[in-house]
């Protein structure tokens, strides 16, 4: 009797569990969909400045209450808005946050092949500025709101949409106000937004990335000075000779490497999937001899800068001024410098070092300005986020996922300054696209259309085994 009540309880759970198990949508039909709601969204222009992302704003309320899901547009600034909505869970788990910002960096349209926001297709891919930052996690986040309440999903936890402005710079009045003045509305356990991806080379899946750690930006400035004069008489105290001087000096120099639990795990796992002759480079920078380590670290700099800037805090001259006429010595010249930092640098240390390498009294060193993103702590790798993301990729792309550290900054900087586990997710790139000028803040960014569609695909996928009632 024992036996048989206890087979008709399991058989019972058992049905219970698949009759709660959400249906997959038919991918096939939403396709159209999808693309409309992505080239929607790419033909706004909402280039950060100006922003302008209340006219997107009004676009993605108008599609959530059109499927009956509750949204508000919320913000600090009339013409730059960010929209909020939320689908109940019975509560059994905190939040889950899931997030794209709305804004996009300017674009230089003379280089453009298509008009940036005109959402052209062709040869199989989606051009615009904004396809893979990060309109595509926007539209895939939309679209996962969408089936969620079409198919009537029983979720566990409340599951939070934000599309938020400014990040691309002015991030005050998008995750900066949602922080400061708005946090209940999108206070959350997790937190899915941008800085990952899936990387092919050669049209083949390689291997999946999740930002669970970004750097941090800062600025620095590098102002000479020297005494002005005719230009026809050199003079020793040359404020610009004084400050070339100091820019080849950070030019030339590399900061330590420094490994966090991010880092670490990344470059292992990237040595056990990569060819024998690139995988070396990446477990000698994990050695402990400093020949082995710095032969591995010169081969990145030349070869993988990306992966050469995931090592240290890393420093770039991009801004060079000074003197106003051919036969003026100008008595100031400046330098700006783009610092990103590992989330663990002392920033007042930092400047000691920067200090002494320039070693001129007559070229002063000092941050540009307050950063406007915080330190945070790596997102945690062995709990059911991390695991649900290794799940989805292995059935949506069948490959592995390796934790990564961005070199550039999100909006989940302020997120993880909360207590917020964030994770960084992203569509399926070609390894050979940025070097031609086909990435992201390029002249002629794109996204395959298949691969928009598998990433809807892999957000529908990691939000139910989330967010959905077990």
């Amino acid at each position: 009797m024992t036996v048989r009540l206890t087979v008709l309880l399991t058989s019972f759970v058992s049905l219970t569990i698949l009759a709660q198990a959400p249906a997959p949508p038919d991918w096939a039909k939403l396709q159209d969909e999808t693309m409309q709601h992505y080239q929607a969204l790419l033909r706004i222009d909402t280039r950060n400045p100006p922003g302008n992302e209340t006219v997107l704003a009004e676009y993605v309320k108008r599609v959530l209450e059109k499927e009956g899901i509750p949204a508000q547009i919320v913000g600090s600034d009339p013409k730059r808005s960010n929209v909020v909505a939320r689908l109940k869970g019975n509560g059994k788990k905190k939040p889950l946050l899931v997030m794209g910002h709305s804004d996009v960096v300017t674009v230089d349209e003379a280089k453009w092949k298509f008009p940036p926001f005109s959402a052209t297709r062709d040869g199989g891919y989606v051009y615009a500025r904004g396809t893979v930052d990060d309109k595509d996690n926007l539209t895939a986040a939309l679209m996962t709101m969408l089936l969620l309440k079409r198919q009537n999903v029983p979720l566990d936890r409340d599951v939070i949409f934000l599309s938020e402005a400014g990040e691309e710079g002015s991030s005050g009045i998008g995750i900066g106000y949602m922080v400061k003045d708005q946090f209940p509305l999108i206070d959350a356990e997790y937190c899915i937004a941008e800085g990952g991806g899936v990387v092919r080379i050669g049209g083949d899946v390689k291997y999946s990335t999740v930002q669970t750690l970004e750097k941090i930006p800062r600025g620095i400035e590098l102002v000479a000075h020297g005494i002005s004069g005719h230009g026809s008489v050199p003079l020793k105290s040359n404020a610009i000779v004084h400050l070339a001087g100091a820019v080849a000096k950070v030019g030339d120099w590399r900061p330590e490497i420094r490994f966090n639990e991010t880092t670490g795990s990344y470059f292992r796992k990237l040595a056990s999937v990569s060819p024998p002759e690139v995988a070396k480079y990446y477990r000698d920078v994990l050695s402990t001899d400093p020949k082995v380590r710095k032969a591995a670290d010169d081969w990145l700099f030349e070869n993988e800068p990306r992966h050469s800037s995931m090592l240290r805090t890393s420093v770039s001259p991009n801004i060079f001024t000074g003197g106003y006429r051919s036969n003026v010595i100008p008595s100031e010249a400046r330098a700006t410098l783009d610092v990103r930092a590992l989330p663990d640098e002392d920033p007042a240390k930092f400047l000691e070092q920067v200090k002494q390498v320039v070693n001129d009294p007559a070229v002063e060193v000092r941050f540009t300005g307050q950063n406007e993103r915080p330190a945070g702590r790596d997102a945690r790798l062995d709990n059911e986020v991390f695991k649900a993301l290794e799940a989805a990729a292995t059935r949506v792309y069948n490959t592995i996922t390796l934790p990564t550290m961005s070199t550039g900054a999100t909006d989940m900087a302020q997120l993880r300054a909360k207590g917020v586990q964030c994770y960084g997710i992203g569509s399926a790139t070609d390894f050979e696209d940025p070097p031609k000028g086909f990435g992201a803040h390029s002249d002629q960014e794109r996204l395959l259309e298949r691969e928009l569609h598998r990433f809807v695909r892999f957000n529908w996928d990691v939000i139910t085994n989330i967010a959905g009632a077990k």
